[in-house]
């Protein structure tokens, strides 16, 4: 059995329980919750990679149209997910499954109108194993690389479907290249800062099932400002409403 805590998360507006040694909310899960767009006719949205759900429940507490799945290997965080779903009285259109999402029978085709994804950011050629096994899972390409990602995308996707993912901009090439190899089209992106004059860390995409040529690179997102505070873009993806 896991350790766990009870934790706030978006100011209150989301209850999580989470592992204390495993996969908690961070900054990526934010930013990523806020770079989703729903748009009109999106009902069904897969969280792939779920851990505790919090990806999940977010979405659903902002967008009440839509349903979501969200699939993890790991049963144990499964069912943390699934009291997490009943915590926040949404169990009613978030649903957990614990499953291999590798395994072609575990989903079927063309059902979703999108996937969100944080994929695991590390090779296993660059990354150094965690003794946790949670950790190492969502750290390491383990049972997941941007191909699984795009391969995955491309099955369960509707025509036209969408794709929401961070990930290393270390890595993105790597990350365009199985994209497109899957026709999973990279329509927007934005790379995310630490602050002014640093490296870009991650970086925020969007990609289209069949889209077309073309991809709108947005401006960059800055963590902090100058004074080392958090910008005002940062602060907004953590309200119930927020976008980024």
């Amino acid at each position: 059995m896991l350790e766990t805590t009870f934790d706030d998360v978006l100011f209150g507006s989301v209850k999580m329980i989470q592992p204390i040694s495993g996969p908690r909310v961070n900054m990526d899960t934010v930013l990523l919750s806020a770079w989703v767009r729903v748009r009109s006719g999106m009902r069904e949205i897969l969280e792939a990679g779920c851990a505790t759900g919090a990806i999940s429940l977010i979405l659903a507490q902002r967008h009440r149209v839509v349903n979501v799945t969200g699939v993890d290997i790991q049963p144990e965080l499964i069912r943390i997910a699934r009291l997490n779903a009943e915590n926040n009285n949404l169990s009613d259109r978030v649903k957990f499954i614990a499953g291999d999402l590798r395994d072609k029978k575990l989903l079927p085709s063309g059902r979703f109108d999108a996937v969100v994804m944080n994929p695991p950011y590390s090779s296993l050629m660059a990354g150094r194993e965690s003794p946790d096994d949670s950790r190492t899972t969502a750290r390491l390409e383990v049972s997941c690389t941007p191909d699984d990602v795009a391969e995955l995308s491309r099955r369960v996707l509707k025509s036209r479907g969408r794709l929401f993912t961070i990930f290393t901009s270390q890595r993105l090439d790597s990350f365009l290249s199985s994209m497109r190899n899957h026709r999973m089209i990279p329509k927007r992106l934005r790379p995310v800062y630490p602050r002014m004059n640093y490296n870009s860390g991650v970086f925020l995409s969007e990609c289209v099932k069949d889209g077309g040529e073309g991809m709108n690179i947005l401006p960059p997102l800055f963590v902090r400002d100058e004074s080392n505070n958090y910008t005002p873009e940062i602060l907004r993806a953590y309200e119930i409403d927020g976008h980024v």
